[in-house]
């Protein structure tokens, strides 16, 4: 068996046992994570990038379950100007999304919106240029909203729900408060705060640093992520999806929309993958060789 189908496996038991875990007791606290411009691939444009059937090579693990930085990366290109080495987090998503602080867009020259992660429709196009081939993205660049993953668990003892809009403090040498912070609920989700690198350069905050939830805003009527991307709700979800490839974990349950996923024999199944099926209420066809 090849050694990252192996290393997989083990990390899919490792949240296994996590999830089997009690929760660490509430003190209020948020750690904050600052994220660099960075890139999310579809399949069809890492192959446009990188050449026919390319898979992104894993280099660290990010602090979200089952997400990683990659070895590879790109130059982003606008009208005014480029960045180079910009790196990709993995796996491939089903759409592609360039994340930049507003800092980075006035270097190349463009002015994508303030988005939650996934609400790419109507943004600011953007190119990207890779060793095997350039591509260009009609839409897909944003600056990401300041947002807050956590598990159901954390948003029951924080008492929040998933989409609601919160005020966040953050104490140090320039203390701060940031609002309109995102909640994002998700039992995948480990509990952090993340902003970009012209909110951290603004309070001074250094990866580690801790927040505090201060405010509930209640100006609007929270709502929950799936409602707030239109270009989601605007695909059809196929009812059946072939899947080829020789392991099959909760990450992908989770990325396919179809009701059935069809496997061949060969391919293997993770229990963390059979318990997200079931919960999803979804069907497991495994097909004959």
């Amino acid at each position: 068996m090849q050694e990252n189908l192996v290393q997989k496996i083990v990390e899919e038991v490792l949240q296994q046992v996590l999830k089997n875990q009690s929760s660490p007791p509430h003190d209020g606290k948020i750690p904050i994570g600052v994220s660099a411009r960075h890139v999310h691939l579809a399949q069809a444009e890492v192959e446009q990038l990188f050449g026919e059937n390319y898979q992104l090579t894993p280099k660290f693990e990010l602090s979200q379950p089952g997400q990683f930085a990659a070895e590879e990366t790109v130059v982003v290109a606008g009208p005014k100007g480029s960045i180079e080495r910009v790196r990709i987090l993995g796996p491939a998503r089903s759409l592609s999304q360039v994340e930049v602080s507003w800092t980075d867009a006035m270097k190349l020259g463009l002015k994508p919106p303030l988005r939650i992660s996934g609400d790419i429709q109507g943004s600011s196009p953007v190119t990207l240029i890779g060793p095997k081939g350039s591509v260009v993205l009609h839409e897909g660049l944003i600056i990401a909203q300041a947002h807050i993953h956590m598990s159901p668990a954390d948003s029951a003892r924080f008492n929040v729900i998933d989409g609601q809009s919160v005020q966040i403090k953050v104490e140090g040498i320039r203390p701060i408060i940031l609002s309109n912070v995102v909640i994002r609920v998700s039992e995948r989700y480990r509990l952090e705060m993340h902003i970009d690198t012209d909110e951290a350069n603004a309070g001074l905050i250094q990866q580690g640093t801790h927040a505090e939830i201060v405010h509930h805003q209640v100006n609007e009527q929270p709502k929950p992520m799936k409602e707030q991307s239109s270009a989601v709700q605007k695909v059809e979800q196929p009812s059946v999806y072939h899947y080829d490839k020789k392991l099959l974990s909760q990450i992908e349950v989770l990325e396919i929309d179809a009701q059935e996923i069809v496997v061949p024999k060969k391919t293997i199944v993770t229990a963390l993958a059979y318990d997200k099926l079931r919960e999803l209420n979804k069907t497991l066809t495994i097909r004959s060789e």
